[in-house]
C-alpha cells in the first residue's frame, strides 16, 4: 500500500438490491494518492478475498472514480479532512477480439438471435444477422460461416432486424420493408409461423410499402408484433409482423415500351420478378419532422409509445394508436441514432456532433432550460449507432463513423473501453455503421471494412 503521508478517512460500502450494505462501520484512513486497484486491495481484504481478489470499480455521489482520491477531491475543492463514502461494484473486463467475419460489401447494419421470444421450448444455435450495401441479408453462425442469404432487395440494406428464429425484417435504399420466412434449424415451425404452407430458406414473405425514400432504421416490439420504420422521406412507418393484419396493396401495372433508361429499366425487371410477393400497406404513417428520420425505437415502458430522431435536430414522441406526435425536443444538431436506457429512464442519441446526449422524457422540456441531461464525449465523427448493455443498466456501446465502437457507464466521464477494427482497414475507410450486444455472443459491430467484427469481455468480473 502507498505510503504518502497525506490521508484520507472513508467507509466503503455496496448495494443489495436497494439496501446499503456497508462493509467497515468504523471509518478507515487511506493514502489520497490511492487509485482503483488499492481501493480494490482494501475491499478484498474487508471481504476476506485475498486469496482470490475481485475487481472493483467505486463510485462517489453516483460518479465512477476513474483517478486517484487526490485528484478527486482537488476537481470538487475537497480537502483531505473530507470524509467520502465510495460504492463499491464488481468491474467490468476490456472487450477483446473473438472474431471477425467476411462480407462482400460495407455491412450497414447488425443483429442478433440467441433465443426465440416467441417459443421458449426452441432450441437455437447463438446468430448474426447482417444487411450489405450489395443488397444482401446474411445470417452468420458463430463458426463465421454464412448460413443463409436471403435476395431480394434491389438497392444497398440499411436495417435488419430478427422478429423470430422464422422470421426477419430488412429495409434499404430501395424504399421496401421486406418480411422474410426460413426454417428453424430443427425444420419445426412455429403455430406463429404456420400460414399454409412450407416455409422456404430466404423466401419473401412480404413487401411492405409506403416510403417514398431510403428506409433506414427499424425497430421490432414482439409483445405487440409491430414494426417501426425510419425513413428519408421524413416519415415513420407502422407494420405488424403478421403480413395478414395489413392491407394488400397491387403491383403498379407494366409499363412497356415507355421505359428507356437502364436503371429504369432494371427496376422493371425487379418489380416483374417481385409481381407475385404480397404487397402490404402500413398500417399507418407519422410524418412531422422537417428532415430524414435517421432512427426509431419503442419505449421500453410503454409499447404504444415510440420515439424517433431526425437531421432536424429533434427527438419526437408517438403515441401509436393515434399515430399523433404528442412531444417534440429540439436540440443544437442533427440526431442520427436513439437507445433507450429502460432501467433509468434516458434516452440516449447519438449525434452528428460527435457525443452521445442522454435525455429525460419524463422532464418537461417547456419548462427545463435545456433538453439535455448530460453528454458523453469522446468520439470524432457522427456516432450512428447505439446499443445498451444486456446486463449492465449504466452501460451502452456506441458506432461511429471514426472507426470505432466505445463501451461507456454513463457515471464515467469518459468512456470505458474503445475497440478498434481488426481489420486494419486505413483511417477514413473504417467507419462502423452498426452495433448490437448480446448477452451471450458479445458485442457485434459492421462497418466500412466489409467486416462483422466480435469483441468479448464485458462481463461482469
Amino acid at each position: 500500500m502507498a505510503t504518502d503521508k497525506s490521508q484520507i478517512k472513508i467507509k466503503f460500502f455496496t448495494r443489495d438490491e436497494d439496501q446499503e450494505v456497508h462493509v467497515n462501520e468504523a471509518p478507515l484512513y487511506v493514502p489520497v494518492s490511492l487509485k482503483r486497484y488499492g481501493l480494490s486491495e482494501i475491499v478484498n481484504h474487508l471481504l476476506g478475498n485475498d486469496e482470490k481478489p475481485v475487481p472493483f470499480d467505486f463510485l462517489i455521489d453516483g460518479t465512477l472514480l476513474r483517478t486517484p482520491i487526490e485528484e478527486y477531491l482537488v476537481k470538487n475543492g475537497l480537502s483531505s479532512e473530507a470524509f467520502l463514502t465510495l460504492e463499491y461494484t464488481r468491474s467490468v473486463l476490456p472487450p477483446s477480439f473473438l472474431a471477425s467475419y467476411n462480407n462482400e460489401d460495407w455491412v450497414s447494419s447488425v443483429d442478433t438471435i440467441t433465443s426465440d421470444y416467441f417459443n421458449k421450448n426452441l432450441a437455437i444455435q447463438p446468430k448474426i444477422l447482417s444487411g450489405a450495401y450489395d443488397g444482401i441479408v446474411r445470417t452468420y453462425n458463430m463458426s463465421g460461416q454464412i448460413d443463409k442469404q436471403y435476395v431480394g432487395h434491389s438497392g444497398p440494406i440499411r436495417a435488419v432486424k430478427w422478429i423470430s428464429s422464422t422470421r426477419i425484417v430488412s429495409a434499404g435504399n430501395d424504399r421496401q420493408v421486406r418480411l422474410w420466412k426460413t426454417k428453424a434449424e430443427n425444420g419445426i415451425v412455429a403455430e406463429y409461423d404456420s400460414d399454409g404452407e412450407e416455409p422456404e430458406d430466404g423466401k419473401t414473405l412480404a413487401i411492405l410499402e409506403g416510403h417514398k425514400a431510403p428506409v433506414v432504421s427499424l425497430a421490432i416490439d414482439n409483445p405487440s408484433s409491430r414494426i417501426m420504420s425510419a425513413g428519408y422521406d421524413h416519415a415513420i412507418g407502422f407494420w405488424s409482423t403478421n403480413y395478414k393484419e395489413m392491407t394488400t396493396i397491387q403491383p403498379l401495372e407494366d409499363a412497356g415500351n415507355t421505359i428507356t433508361s437502364t436503371a429504369a429499366k432494371k427496376r422493371r425487371k425487379l418489380a416483374l420478378q417481385d409481381a407475385s410477393i404480397r404487397r402490404r400497406a402500413p398500417l399507418s404513417f407519422m410524418e412531422g419532422h422537417s428532415s430524414p428520420v435517421e432512427d426509431v425505437i419503442f419505449s421500453p415502458q410503454d409499447n404504444t409509445v415510440g420515439y424517433s430522431v431526425s437531421q432536424d435536430h429533434t427527438i419526437r414522441t408517438w403515441d401509436l394508436y393515434t399515430s399523433r406526435c404528442v412531444d417534440t425536443r429540439t436540440t443544437n444538431f442533427s440526431l442520427l441514432s436513439i437507445a433507450a436506457m429502460s432501467k433509468l429512464n434516458l434516452l440516449a442519441c447519438g449525434s452528428s456532433a460527435r457525443h452521445i446526449t442522454l435525455h429525460d422524457p419524463r422532464v418537461d422540456h417547456l419548462s427545463s432550460a435545456s433538453v439535455t441531461q448530460s453528454q458523453l464525449v469522446g468520439h470524432a465523427n457522427f456516432v450512428v449507432s447505439l446499443a445498451t448493455s444486456p446486463d449492465n443498466d449504466f452501460m451502452l456501446a456506441s458506432g461511429s463513423h471514426d472507426g470505432t465502437v466505445k463501451v461507456w457507464d454513463i457515471r464515467a466521464e469518459k468512456a470505458l473501453y474503445t475497440i478498434t477494427r481488426e481489420s486494419g482497414a486505413p483511417k477514413g475507410e473504417d467507419k462502423v455503421f452498426g452495433v448490437a450486444w448480446d448477452k451471450t455472443i458479445g458485442i457485434v459491430s459492421g462497418g466500412q471494412d466489409k467486416k462483422v467484427q466480435i469483441n468479448k469481455g464485458t462481463d461482469i468480473a
